[in-house]
């Protein structure tokens, strides 16, 4: 999906443990003295004072990572400049905590990691921000400036961290001089405001980080206001869009900051709506216009093959979206994306629309679509017939997967019951999450959910609840998992207890990998690795010194999930279910 940063939330002040338990210390064997490094003298600034002064002066307020003997020059000034410091039990939970951070903020992410094996351990999370558009930068120091290419034995050696990083990074920079570290930060930024925002990674050789100098320049990425689409290409979407007799709109993660010039162009349309899974609830999944979650659906994708124009924003309209092969559409397709390479991927555009979201669906709203005069568009469906023939839609959807759904469904109105409206839910690559919250569990603007969608990692939901955390600390957050996603990063529930914030942690356990297990099953294979030995998860939260719970019906789920919404620390509330096949 191409995703556009959200509108920064209003958070509270973090707790004030936050800002000074000390994170976890990487046991590590050896204290290097970095060749060339001098001790910074009155007026000086280290590299690693550049870096994080830097860091500040970009309106980074939170950092997520851990340290180790390489980065101790990084730590070292966080707090001066105001960065407060979540440290996670593992560089993936840092990882996922930063993304979600990023998705709830509306600011970039930033995980700070040693050298060698701490920067690999942070890569998956690199590859789901890729995926996901979301801007995260990953801040590692690295060999010295004239470290041999011959391998040296130098403690968390590796051949070349940035040719690793750049295969799953936008890029992976490696600074040369003192100067050179605040335009590397400039460049991250001016990716993440003025481009598709994906993660950057900034590597400072270590013996820069501890090497001092004096009037070191500051840098800063310039202001970029956001541009709509061209003028011609809008008054060739706004003239079908005025024509359309049958239209609709699919929206992606990029849609988000445009959520409420989509609502009114969708009703002035009397268009409805689909969402990716990144787009869920920006029109919220109520409205009588919406059909939430559901392009991978029969019905809805052979309804969409009948519509005179689709009007898809912010989406790539990709295999992660569609679950099966490309959509055929019969009518006109306008793609409306920060990405020019959207226009020609996939799903080639009709009309391709490159710009912000917002500002070119506000440009769109201004050429009057409904308005009387020469050339405005003849009147439209009957509101009324449109909401009846949506129900019935959605009727039709979700008969499609009622046998396999029917377990969780009145689990997901047990979640929706108990939660307000603007919480968030974070979610794993998990069947009680792509089967059951994602199409069932509805969400509206004011709520978000989380879901690693593309590259599809396992681990995710939990650590990313705490970035979430991190974030609005007052705000609800909800991590959704099943158990054998959960194990990938079990160890967070350590940090969870350490924020001591409510935290609840819905776990639907199967006994090992559901998805995986059906999908041998299918194939006609015998079921192989995928179940699991059972593990009384919950004495395994009140082992780490959280709270730890069984709910055997919906009913005890919304009970379980109501008292952990006010109890301090982590509760996590397994949900055992039989196999699913």
């Amino acid at each position: 999906m191409t995703a556009h940063l959200p509108e920064p939330a209003t958070a509270a002040h973090p707790p004030e443990h936050l800002m000074t338990s000390p994170p976890p210390k990487r046991v590590t064997t050896s204290v290097l003295t970095a060749p060339g490094a001098v001790p910074a003298a009155a007026g000086s600034r280290t590299g690693g004072d550049v870096l994080v002064r830097a860091l500040a002066a970009h309106g980074v307020t939170h950092a997520f990572g851990i340290p180790g003997t390489h980065n101790l020059e990084i730590y070292r000034h966080l707090a001066a400049h105001g960065i407060a410091h979540l440290g996670p039990r593992h560089e993936q939970g840092a990882g996922y905590a930063a993304d979600a951070y990023a998705r709830v903020s509306g600011k970039p992410g930033v995980a700070l990691t040693t050298t060698g094996p701490a920067l690999l351990n942070i890569a998956a999370a690199i590859g789901q921000a890729y995926s996901d558009s979301v801007p995260l930068l990953v801040v590692s120091p690295g060999m010295p400036l004239r470290h041999p290419r011959q391998s040296t034995g130098l403690l968390h050696e590796m051949r070349s961290q940035t040719e690793a990083l750049r295969g799953v990074a936008a890029f992976s920079h490696r600074v040369s001089s003192l100067e050179e570290i605040g335009a590397a930060v400039a460049r991250a930024f001016t990716l993440f405001r003025t481009r598709r925002p994906r993660p950057a990674h900034i590597e400072v050789p270590l013996d820069l980080l501890t090497a001092a100098g004096e009037a070191i320049p500051d840098r800063a990425a310039p202001a970029a206001g956001p541009a709509p689409a061209d003028a011609d290409a809008l008054a060739a979407a706004a003239g079908a869009l005025r024509s359309a007799a049958r239209p609709a709109l699919v929206l992606g993660g990029g849609a988000r900051r445009a959520a409420a010039e989509l609502l009114r162009l969708a009703e002035e349309l009397s268009a409805p709506v689909v969402t990716t899974a990144n787009g869920k609830g920006i029109v919220g999944e109520t409205h009588p216009l919406s059909l939430g979650v559901s392009l991978h659906t029969r019905a809805v994708r052979h309804w969409l093959g009948e519509r005179d124009v689709v009007l898809a924003v912010g989406t790539e309209l990709a295999e992660s979206d569609l679950w099966d092969a490309p959509l055929t559409l019969g009518g006109t397709l306008i793609r409306a994306d920060l990405d020019p390479a959207q226009m020609y991927t996939g799903l080639p555009a009709d009309i391709p629309l490159v710009g912000d979201a917002r500002a070119t669906v506000r440009a769109l709203l201004a050429h009057g679509l409904t308005a009387a005069g020469p050339g405005a568009r003849p009147a439209g469906p009957d509101p009324g017939a449109v909401h009846r023939s949506v129900a019935a839609l959605r009727a039709e959807r979700d008969a499609e997967t009622h046998e396999r759904d029917a377990h969780l469904r009145p689990y997901m109105a047990a979640i929706r019951s108990v939660l307000p409206a603007d919480a968030v839910l974070t979610s794993d690559s998990a069947q009680c999450c792509y089967y059951g919250a994602l199409p069932h569990l509805p969400v509206g603007p004011r709520g978000r959910y989380l879901h690693p969608t593309g590259f599809g990692t396992l681990g995710y939901a939990l650590p990313a609840a705490l970035g979430a955390k991190t974030a609005d600390p007052g705000r609800p957050v909800v991590a959704l998992s099943g158990d054998g996603g959960l194990q990938f990063s079990v160890q967070e529930l350590a940090t969870a207890v350490q924020l001591a914030l409510p935290l609840p942690v819905v776990v639907f356990d199967n006994g090992g990998y559901g998805e995986i297990r059906d999908e041998m099953l299918d194939r006609g294979d015998r079921p192989t690795a995928v179940d699991l030995p059972p593990v009384d998860l919950p004495a395994l939260a009140r082992a780490y010194g959280g709270h730890g719970v069984r709910a055997t019906s919906p009913d005890a789920l919304a009970t379980a999930l109501h008292r952990a919404l006010t109890t301090p620390g982590p509760t996590l509330i397994t949900v055992p279910e039989e196999p699913s096949r």
